[in-house]
């Protein structure tokens, strides 16, 4: 996945748009692009802070004690980001030399600059799920046998929803058996639940449910959420208390951080309810797709807020598509050679995805004349 600018990188300050004056970036390339709204700004001012390496933060307190209410968990604790939430979890499930057994295109294993190998000491075990979906089957396949000379499985790694495999979500049904069969092998599983409430809302199932079997979860207030910055991981009070450790140990004590735990309270209590409309946005944006015939989609699979479609026709490359897109004010992603990638967010409405969907399809348009 690269994060493309115009060639020449005249657009290299993502401040810099190449568009007429006035007209509005629709950047699509991630919800991590979102901004804090004006509620959360406020809540932010006035944020009651102390210092949270003491554990005198109160409004980091109250933050970590609803998100493992909401979680039904004995404990969370606010964390920079979903990197190093995942980071910790792997480290405090592992040893040295252990392997973890994860989909090949998740984000723990493609995005995270394989830390769990350069400072968890552990490998990835990468298996190939159906649309980014494991199944009991292909984790208890890649498990390895109990054989001195081997190395030792230790932890299987979830992610809900799918990123790369355009936001798919595990079912719930799916996740318990996972877990109750890596449990009885004495197996742990991390949930890498970045966009975990968009799973929810497809779903209409709590996240509480959800993730009850799940050993340890890490959640990103600052995607679809809409905080400007952190992630929880919640568990039992046990994993909580040595990734607090952990948490130091890889630099992310941060003193009187209140003042972004107020946003992160105020998305996690209120931005979930609107998580919907992103949705909404997405199958409309992926079903305008399926209609340009240079442009290959199923929009039917789209369930969440993540559209991925395939710009080979064009005759260009992903980078090239989203570098010849990028002037036009409408910022997308690459994620493989050919595939593009679209996420819609709560700084994106109806007529941005409109106005995005008339600058893909003029594109689109064009190079498929000049190739056909």
């Amino acid at each position: 996945m690269t994060y493309t600018v115009a060639k020449g990188n005249q657009l290299a300050d993502p401040d810099h748009v190449a568009t007429s004056p006035g007209t509005p970036t629709v950047d699509l390339r991630s919800d991590t692009v979102t901004r804090p709204s004006d509620e959360m700004r406020r809540a932010m001012a006035a944020a009651d802070v102390g210092d949270d390496v003491y554990g005198e933060d109160p409004t980091v307190n109250q933050l970590q004690k609803r998100a493992a209410e909401i979680f039904g968990k004995q404990a969370a604790l606010f964390v920079p980001s979903g990197c190093m939430g995942n980071l910790i979890s792997i480290k405090i499930w592992t040893n040295l030399g252990n392997e973890v057994i994860c989909e090949e295109r998740s984000h723990v294993n493609l995005y995270e600059l394989a830390s769990m190998s350069a400072i968890a000491g552990c490998m990835p075990r990468a298996v190939r799920g159906e649309n980014g979906i494991l199944g009991w089957e292909q984790i208890q396949s890649a498990i390895r046998p109990k054989i001195y000379y081997d190395s030792k499985t230790a932890l299987v790694c979830l992610e809900n929803t799918a990123n790369m495999a355009g936001g798919t979500v595990y079912p719930t049904e799916c996740v318990h058996e996972i877990c109750d069969q890596a449990h009885s092998a004495g197996l742990k599983v991390h949930l890498d639940g970045a966009r975990v409430f968009n799973a929810s809302v497809a779903l209409n199932e709590p996240v509480a449910h959800m993730t009850k079997k799940c050993d340890s979860v890490m959640l990103c207030l600052s995607k679809g959420l809409g905080a400007p910055v952190g992630s929880m991981i919640v568990g039992s009070r046990e994993f909580i208390e040595q990734a607090r450790i952990y948490r130091k140990m890889f630099g992310g004590g941060m003193r009187q951080v209140g003042v972004i735990a107020a946003a992160g309270l105020l998305a996690l209590e209120t931005s979930p309810a609107r998580l919907h409309e992103d949705h909404e946005n997405a199958k409309y944006l992926a079903e305008g797709i399926a209609k340009i015939p240079s442009l290959k989609i199923d929009s039917a699979a789209v369930r969440t807020n993540i559209v991925i479609f395939d710009c080979k026709a064009t005759g260009m490359n992903a980078v090239e598509f989203c570098d010849a897109l990028h002037p036009t004010g409408v910022w997308a992603q690459d994620t493989a050679l050919y595939s593009v990638r679209l996420v819609t967010h709560w700084n994106v409405d109806r007529h941005g995805v409109n106005r995005a969907l008339t600058e893909i399809q003029s594109l689109a348009q064009k190079h498929h004349t000049r190739t056909a």
